[in-house]
């Protein structure tokens, strides 16, 4: 019964803090407020890449094109060495008539030029569109198809994709760097702006040990009121980004312009962000106000 008192009386006195000292409450309102729409937006950032980059690894494909003159056995032979290889994801072979039929429905032009030609006239190759399992060890099994007899060609984007995946792990990496660092900022801004609201209230808390108020009751409308600032700081950051991811994804459509650019789905992603734009909310005030509170006690 004892500590529902204590914290009933500390969360009553930390509702009459804030607003008896709003000017300072409103100060460490706006740090958490800034810093953590800035943190909101790196998190989105950072997960969006990371999303690109899935796409780009799930979409590449290595084309193997199989000799004009293999014949069915030879084929099979072919198939059965790619599919056991152990980077090889799944496989489709197509015939050169059926490659012939998919670029048909591609295009008008090359449905015209397509259909000109007599049967034999197919200048087309049996091809395997294959899918690996990881893509950086790509150009490993790119070298391992070509030793396959019967094999005349294999492409794969060489060159592009090692550069691509490097570029986004680059920026995968620095974001994810400027997050934590954004959540070190964020501690520092309002353990700061705390001390100084603590510090302008020293004499109150001198009075407290006066009249003989022990550690706990001292600190605990502190660490309360922190919570609160910490809780109130984070809600406009939440609601940006769940309203404001949310209309973006509804409005803006990049894969319009590359299928690899598409936005991450709203749900869950935002739910997350939100629920940890809320810890670090709450844990920095709480812990700020506890570590600047402390200094004015008796250990």
């Amino acid at each position: 019964m004892k500590l529902f008192r204590l914290l009933g009386r500390s969360v009553r006195d930390a509702f009459k803090s804030v607003f008896r000292n709003f000017s300072l409450s409103l100060a460490s309102i706006s740090s958490v407020t800034i810093t953590l729409l800035i943190v909101a937006v790196s998190m989105v950032l950072s997960y969006n890449i990371e999303n690109i980059s899935t796409l780009i690894k799930k979409d590449f494909s290595i084309v193997v094109f199989v000799e004009n003159d293999a014949t069915a056995e030879e084929i099979e032979e072919i198939e059965d060495k790619i599919k056991n290889m152990d980077n090889v994801d799944s496989y489709i072979y197509e015939t050169k008539e059926q490659v012939a039929e998919s670029w048909k429905k591609s295009s008008d032009t090359f449905k015209a030029i397509i259909e000109s030609w007599d049967k034999e006239e197919n200048p087309l190759a049996d091809t395997f569109s294959i899918k690996v399992k990881n893509l950086e060890d790509i150009n490993n099994t790119a070298k391992q198809i070509k030793k396959i007899n019967k094999i005349s060609l294999v492409r794969y984007g060489e060159g592009i994709v090692e550069q691509l995946l490097s570029v986004l792990k680059v920026i995968e990496k620095f974001l994810i760097g400027m997050v934590l660092a954004l959540v070190l900022v964020t501690i520092f801004l309002v353990s700061n702006t705390i001390k100084i609201t603590i510090f302008s209230r020293r004499k109150e808390i001198e009075i407290m040990r006066l009249v003989g108020a022990s550690n706990s009751n001292i600190k605990m409308p502190f660490v309360i009121e922190g919570l609160f600032l910490g809780l109130l700081g984070s809600l406009i950051p939440i609601l940006a980004t769940i309203y404001g991811y949310s209309a973006l994804y509804n409005f803006v459509h990049l894969e319009n312009i590359s299928p690899f650019l598409q936005l991450a789905t709203p749900s869950p992603f935002i739910y997350i962000i939100s629920l940890i734009l809320l810890l670090i909310g709450t844990i920095v005030g709480m812990f700020g106000s506890a570590g600047s509170v402390r200094k004015y006690l008796k250990i």
